[in-house]
């Protein structure tokens, strides 16, 4: 199992029956495949539509996600306009949106949409997500291919929304973001504290329940 499946399977266990959920670009997108079976959530896409749902078969012309991969749709969907998809973002109407990330840090600022000096499409809906959600959540590996810490104490790369990230998943751990910073709830079965430490440029306290990851299979 490599590191991006580890943390979709890990994401599903975070949503709940009858949750709006919107998912970002890239590894988030993994994360209807490994849903429990008794766990039936609704997928918005902020480019107009709620009922997104895993692509099974020949894609229907025109129908895709906010990230332009075509996917498919649940019986009941509902498309509108980009103002009606930003006023469910913006209302706080979406209870989850899970986002991968460059860097998070202790004040749980988040920086997902650019690196200096590379080419970039924009923000996307990312801001609008993070500010309007009801809980956030970053699934991100926990190091760049460099082997750089993306948990910081403060984010160098420019920053998407501040103090709204509410629980980092990655492939060694799970943190929630508390009002004093990072707490390790999980590790990942085999990962010990001092690896995580190792590559974690931020501090963190560790939960008094601190237990193994679980994950869905």
């Amino acid at each position: 199992m490599d590191a991006k499946e580890i943390i979709a399977r890990r994401v599903a266990l975070e949503l709940n029956e009858g949750d709006i959920v919107n998912l970002g670009i890239g590894l988030p997108t993994m994360v209807p495949r490994f849903l429990p079976p008794d766990i039936h959530i609704t997928l918005q896409s902020e480019n107009g539509f709620l009922g997104m749902a895993p692509l099974e078969g020949e894609p229907l012309p025109g129908i895709v996600n906010a990230g332009g991969t075509p996917c498919g749709i649940q019986i009941g969907a509902a498309f509108f306009d980009s103002a009606m998809s930003f006023a469910l973002i913006r209302g706080g109407h979406i209870d989850v949106t899970v986002l991968g990330g460059l860097q998070v840090d202790e004040a749980g600022n988040l920086a997902n949409w650019m690196v200096p000096g590379k080419m970039v499409p924009g923000m996307g809906g990312a801001m609008d997500l993070v500010s309007g959600a009801k809980k956030v959540i970053v699934a991100m590996e926990h190091c760049t291919k460099d082997g750089e810490a993306r948990l910081l104490r403060l984010c160098n790369l420019p920053l998407t929304a501040r103090s709204r990230v509410s629980k980092v998943i990655t492939e060694l751990a799970v943190f929630k973001v508390s009002a004093a910073g990072f707490v390790l709830l999980e590790t990942v079965s085999g990962v010990s504290i001092e690896m995580i430490r190792e590559r974690t440029e931020a501090g963190f306290a560790i939960s008094d329940d601190i237990k193994p990851m679980p994950l869905y299979s």
